[in-house]
């Protein structure tokens, strides 16, 4: 036969409880604290040590004051948690409340003066991803309390009867707060009553505040409003009360954050990645892992994804960038959001998709640290277009920056919505391939608006960073969809002046035999009325860019740049110019020995190339190239997905 039972849990057991839950303010009556005699028993609440490692801030009359209040505040300070006692209209000196008693003869450590300066203090410690708690101490109503002097002695009655009872340990509390009640005659029931009442009403009034902060910060960093029904917009809470400035007296960086202007938003992947090193026995001799066995590793985590690597390496360089990704309703999705925001990226543009898993990304690589297999979960990518259409063409609408950047992880029908927003509102897009399966998708969009991609001066897409085999997987994606045989693609290649395939003698004086033999100049001046600006990462071999170039282009005319004109376009013709080709050497020949990682070296090109072209007097893109060769080699040399060293590049933008 079962049995209904009733119990309670501690401060500890609620807090936790709380934040799997995902609040964030609860109110209670006390709190458990340092005991008397600690120093020898070792008897310490465990609700300090949860204060101490759970992101949620409770309300309280203080801790009983039967407790060792100053070692108790100083349990707190050592764990981290930022304590605070509501002034109730008091100024100067406040004491820390002793739960019967509104003062204990301890200062506060700090003074509250309403509830919205603590939901102030709750978004600010939001934003900042510190994962203590805080304790805010609501004094008992001053007609309930018991005054101090008296309090006192009726505490050194009951501890002194509970030592002669030899009630220690987990019955020493029960056994005092009873003796209490009999020595106050139930006084201290009264007043334990009226100050959980109380301390109900101000904790509700700290949630009200902090939703509405939220919902502040949620409108001014959009600019939208959702209704219910609408996709789930994370934003991490940041303080933009006036009222609390920084220590230079101005609002801080979080603060201003939202209000700057976006000139880049960058939409793709964040993922969870997880790189395993190839690390064997240097007798061995091995320098790839064996397949169907286990391999010696070194294996690391941290946040990654295409979209999100590009994201970061801009934003190194250049404040102004918004990141629009999707993560899941899982523990992967809440770390991915923390360190997201732990490098300064708002996490303000992030959908969460409930019935979905956080993208993760498994690297294996060699003892060189080459790319032998990958795995990949990027399902959450797909069936996007409900929240691109509702959460993220609003804020594109209205921003309207000048680069979106968009990365394949996207499945084609959203890749195709992104393009459709870009091309609409007149945003240049730059389009990262991924990888040699995923780089078709940009073309498998076609097939369903033969009209997307368009051709120059209509095209939809400005810019492409592929590797070698990406831009043979999209050259062959787009003869599959016919593009080439479209006839105002022939035009468009006849205008420029060249064959479809261009001269042999030409190209390999430009490149090199190798590369005409494998195709590569000729597969990107193909795809150059589509796309007309193709930079071809070639790994130690450089980096090929391919252009077509406008009318009164100074290159057309320019001594210094002469061999580097694959062609001329007629000069009546209104839109095109000419080819130019041109193979950049690598910046650096990186030994074996000093790459760290191969991931990330090819989302920091373009990343350092976009926070270049979206500068409001860019540099040449020869020169930004060179520039986004130099970020790729610091990354090669980083343990980071993307190298912070690439801040020291600024200058050079």
């Amino acid at each position: 036969m079962q049995r209904k039972l009733n119990g309670g849990t501690t401060v500890a057991g609620t807090m936790l409880l709380a934040h799997l839950a995902g609040i964030k303010v609860f109110a209670t009556g006390g709190l458990g604290g340092v005991h008397r005699g600690a120093e020898n028993s070792m008897d310490i609440s465990a609700d300090l040590t949860e204060l101490g490692r759970t992101p949620v801030a409770v309300i309280s009359s203080g801790c009983k004051s039967f407790l060792d209040i100053p070692r108790t505040l100083e349990y707190l300070e050592t764990q981290g948690v930022g304590v605070g006692t509501f002034a109730d209209g008091r100024v100067g000196k406040v004491d820390f409340p002793a739960f019967w008693t509104r003062d204990s003869g301890v200062p506060s450590p700090s003074i509250i003066e309403d509830e919205r300066t603590a939901a102030a203090m709750i978004a600010a410690q939001d934003s900042l991803s510190i994962s203590s708690g805080l304790l805010f101490a609501s004094p008992i109503p001053s007609q309930h309390s018991i005054p101090k002097t008296q309090m006192d002695a009726i505490i050194a009655q009951a501890i002194l009867d509970a030592e002669k009872a030899g009630s220690t340990g987990s019955d020493n509390t029960p056994f005092i707060l009873a003796r209490i009640r009999e020595l106050t005659e139930g006084q201290s029931v009264t007043a334990n009553r009226a100050l959980i009442e109380t301390n109900v009403v101000r904790g509700t009034r700290v949630a009200l505040e902090l939703s509405k902060i939220e919902k502040e910060i949620s409108v001014q960093a959009e600019g939208i409003r959702l209704p219910d029904s609408s996709p789930r917009v994370l934003s991490i809470s940041r303080v933009v009360d006036s009222q609390i400035p920084n220590a230079q007296g101005g609002m801080s960086e979080f603060a201003r954050g939202e209000e700057l202007q976006k000139d880049v938003f960058v939409a793709g992947s964040l993922a969870i990645d997880l790189s395993c090193d190839f690390n064997p026995d240097k007798k061995v001799g091995a320098t790839s892992p064996q397949l169907q066995t286990s391999n010696p590793a070194q294996i690391s985590q941290d946040i990654g994804g295409v979209g999100q690597n590009i994201a970061t390496a801009i934003h190194y360089l250049d404040k102004r960038v918004q990141f629009c990704s999707v993560i899941g309703d899982d523990s992967a999705g809440l770390m991915a959001m923390e360190r997201l925001t732990a490098k300064g990226l708002s996490p303000s543009a992030l959908v969460q998709k409930p019935s979905a898993r956080t993208a993760q990304y498994v690297a294996v690589n060699d003892a060189q640290k080459n790319l032998v297999l990958a795995m990949a979960d990027m399902a959450i990518m797909e069936d996007c277009n409900s929240e691109i259409d509702k959460v993220w063409r609003p804020q594109l609408e209205r921003r309207k920056p000048r680069w979106l950047v968009l990365d394949a992880n996207w499945d084609s029908r959203s890749l195709q919505q992104w393009i459709k927003i870009g091309k609409d509102i007149g945003i240049k897009i730059a389009f990262e391939p991924v990888s040699v399966a995923k780089s078709k998708t940009l073309f498998a969009s076609s097939v369903d608006d033969s009209s997307l991609l368009g051709v120059l001066p209509d095209h939809a897409v400005s810019l492409a960073t592929p590797n070698s085999l990406e831009l043979a997987s999209m050259h062959a994606a787009a003869r599959e969809a016919e593009l080439f045989e479209r006839e105002d693609w022939w035009q468009t290649i006849d205008a420029m002046g060249l064959s479809s395939s261009g001269s042999r003698e030409k190209l390999t004086s430009i490149t090199s035999s190798t590369l005409v033999d494998q195709g590569t100049p000729q597969q990107s001046i193909q795809l150059l009325p589509l796309i007309p600006t193709i930079l071809t990462k070639l790994g130690d071999k450089g980096v090929l860019m391919t252009q077509a170039l406008r009318p009164g282009d100074d290159r057309l005319r320019s001594p210094a740049h002469a061999k580097y004109v694959l062609s001329h376009a007629d000069p009546t013709h209104p839109t095109i110019g000419g080819v130019y080709m041109r193979l950049f050497p690598p910046a650096e020949r990186v030994l074996p020995s000093d790459v760290i990682s191969v991931n990330g070296a090819g989302d920091t090109f373009l990343g350092i190339i976009i926070a270049g072209l979206a500068k409001d007097r860019p540099r040449t893109l020869i020169d930004l190239v060179q520039v986004a060769q130099q970020g790729s080699v610091m990354t090669l040399k980083s343990r980071e997905a993307v190298s912070p060293k690439i801040k020291e590049l600024q200058i050079l933008l």
